[in-house]
């Protein structure tokens, strides 16, 4: 056993010079703006331990408005002027609408179908036409304020009902669920999360565990090269709460589809009544490139 741990420390240690070693030759041939040197392996993370943004603020008044922060084997650019950001994603949008995906997203390849994480081409083009024709359209807004009003009116009924009946309520947790239950309904037509249920808090407790996993720092995204080995276990994670949460999404999907049928079947087109059916109605078509396995990761 102490073999074995020391073949791996030893493994490691040659893992980390050799990053260190690329990444001081890296630093050296490309065209980056100035910035702190920082410590080897870590860079700079120790000193933005405490409060980044205040750090980011100093440093910029050394290195300038634009510099280049090690945080670990990772080069990141930051901006810390208006101006300078307005020429970053304004004028120069193009050159950086790529954008790094973090390790944990990569789980079941959420990231290539995601609108969030998938990165700028004709794909994500059309992802975001149609949000913008089908779930950001007048009608549909209007709709989204009077739903958003229904729920603020359902909260507020069971924290009065609470407060009648003498009962302690976790505020938090009720304004979770409806923050759930207006983006179910609206992608699905129906409330997922019951206010009053603990048990039936099955959709919340996936989203709840999905947030805690992804908001957690994860070394591989500051030291890629420990990809191949996810020491914190996050994309594992993740990857197994994927897997439950698709299995949720597809009852709805078999919900929906069941519902297209029964209108078919009575002469009786279905309408696109949420993002769901438009997801579902482009699986139709064939040069859509879209199928039921990749709508899922959209629904998130």
């Amino acid at each position: 056993m102490a073999s074995l741990i020391g073949d791996l420390i030893f493994w490691l240690s040659i893992v980390l010079s050799s990053t260190y070693l690329l990444n001081l030759i890296a630093r050296n041939t490309r065209n980056l703006p100035p910035g702190p040197v920082g410590l080897p392996v870590v860079g700079s993370l120790l000193q933005l331990s405490g409060m980044p943004h205040e750090e980011f603020a100093r440093l910029s008044k050394q290195y300038g408005p634009l510099m280049t922060v090690w945080l670990g084997s990772r080069a990141t650019v930051v901006v810390s002027s208006a101006e300078m950001a307005e020429e970053v994603l304004h004028r120069q949008n193009q050159v950086f609408s790529g954008r790094i995906v973090a390790d944990v997203a990569t789980a079941l390849d959420y990231d290539l179908h995601s609108l969030a994480f998938s990165q700028v081409g004709p794909r994500w083009q059309a992802l975001r036409r149609m949000s913008n024709s089908e779930l950001f359209t007048p009608r549909r807004l209007d709709a989204l304020k009077e739903l958003r009003e229904e729920k603020v009116r359902v909260l507020l009924q069971h924290v009065r009902e609470a407060s009648a009946d003498g009962r302690a309520i976790d505020i938090s947790e009720y304004a979770f669920g409806t923050t759930l239950n207006l983006m179910s309904s609206t992608l699905f037509s129906q409330d997922l999360v019951d206010l009053d249920s603990e048990s039936a808090g099955e959709f919340k407790s996936f989203m709840w565990e999905m947030l805690e996993t992804n908001w957690r720092p994860n070394l591989c995204d500051y030291f890629p090269v420990l990809r191949w080995i996810d020491p914190q276990g996050l994309r594992r994670r993740n990857r197994r709460i994927l897997i439950r949460v698709y299995a949720l999404f597809d009852e709805l999907i078999d919900k929906h589809l069941r519902a297209y049928e029964d209108a078919a079947a009575k002469g009786e087109p279905k309408k696109n009544e949420d993002f769901l059916d438009v997801l579902l109605e482009l699986t139709r078509d064939p040069n859509s490139g879209f199928t039921r396995e990749n709508i899922r990761p959209m629904l998130l």
